[in-house]
């Protein structure tokens, strides 16, 4: 049997170390590193983009459609209306310094790919509503 003094002792150890574990706060990933800020793209990747990005056409484009399609935060992620290899190609343009015009391309072919991505979900829905009538 286990006297009370060894019993005692054993408890306030074990407060210790409970308490020196709800003391220690870890972060499974860095916030941001300084002067970058993170972002995250429509099927979950996140990148972490320099500052000196937000001047450019293709980020301004990109968060003024996340604005419209998913309104404005004032905590949480900064979700972009794009996957993740349209947003590596589109840093690889601004790493490069492309011309203007060719930014402008690419932010209305993103344009271009997103209407059409509504109209054929409008299709669908059209199209199942008709079904649904039909019967």
């Amino acid at each position: 049997m286990i006297s009370t003094k060894k019993l005692i002792k054993m408890a306030r150890k074990w407060q210790k170390l409970a308490a020196a574990s709800r003391r220690r706060i870890s972060w499974s990933r860095k916030v941001a590193e300084k002067g970058h800020f993170v972002v995250y793209t429509s099927d979950s990747k996140r990148f972490m983009i320099p500052l000196t990005y937000l001047k450019s056409e293709i980020f301004m484009e990109l968060f003024r459609m996340a604005k419209e399609e998913f309104g404005v935060a004032a905590s949480g992620q900064i979700m972009l209306p794009c996957d993740s290899s349209f947003l590596e190609y589109a840093i690889s343009m601004i790493q490069r310094h492309v011309a203007k015009d060719l930014e402008m391309a690419l932010i209305m072919s993103l344009n271009t790919c997103r209407y059409s991505v509504l109209l054929n979900d409008l299709q669908e829905q059209y199209n199942q509503q008709m079904l649904i009538c039909s019967f």
